[in-house]
């Protein structure tokens, strides 16, 4: 452990904003990952209950989404099925408006790790000119073996190390974000097939409605 700290230290001045980098790359992720992972575990159970009990009963399956309103798929349904008399028009409004306020909590944080995708290997090359001008600074001629070859040496040290952690850390961040990039993508095609599915119960609902009025009336 101390030869890895020692190591890091060699690496110069800018490993400070590196370790800083790859900090929020970790604890956002474990923070990414449990979110995704109790969307991912209540949902689908969610919606399928939701669309049972609304063919059944509408009115019972807005007190069912209520009591699951920390999903987001429950919020998408509840805004819609609270709008009294809907035709099917304002319903699918009222879901597409709803989905796409949901968004930002899905793609939260995925502009932190594309900007150290970036951020990371620019730091990197940084370290390496210090580095280099450090090496370049030290250099005397006839002093070869001396005592300021230690700090060329020193300096191409932090040239090496600084651009291997810049690439490590930027690689880490290029992981996370195209993989919950990817579980945003999963999630958007879901919730479609969500709403499609709603959206085809409320217009039968609707047509059946107003088939009885014609038949009432006749």
């Amino acid at each position: 452990m101390s030869k890895l700290f020692d190591t890091l230290v060699a690496g110069g001045i800018t490993i400070i904003p590196l370790m800083i980098c790859s900090f929020l790359i970790i604890t956002l992720a474990i923070e990414r990952s449990l979110f995704w992972r109790s969307v991912k575990k209540q949902q689908r159970r969610i919606a399928r209950q939701a669309l049972h009990i609304y063919q059944e009963n509408p009115e019972q399956a807005e007190d069912f989404l209520r009591q699951h309103t920390e999903l987001a798929i429950a919020r998408i349904y509840l805004e819609a099925l609270s709008i009294p008399n809907a035709t099917p028009n304002e319903f699918v409004l009222a879901l597409d408006a709803r989905t796409q306020s949901e968004l930002p909590n899905l793609r939260r944080f995925n502009i932190v790790f594309e900007v150290i995708v970036g951020l990371a290997p620019l730091l990197g090359l940084l370290g390496t000119v210090t580095g280099l001008i450090t090496s370049f600074g030290s250099l005397t001629l006839g002093d070869i073996g001396g005592a300021k070859s230690l700090n060329v040496t020193g300096g191409i040290s932090e040239a090496l190390i600084s651009t291997a952690v810049g690439l490590i850390v930027a690689v880490m961040a290029l992981i996370a974000a195209s993989i919950f990039r990817s579980l945003y993508a999963q999630q958007i095609a879901y919730f479609d097939e969500c709403c499609t599915q709603l959206e085809l119960q409320h217009l039968r609902s609707h047509r059946q409605q107003a088939h009885q009025q014609v038949n009432t009336h006749v």
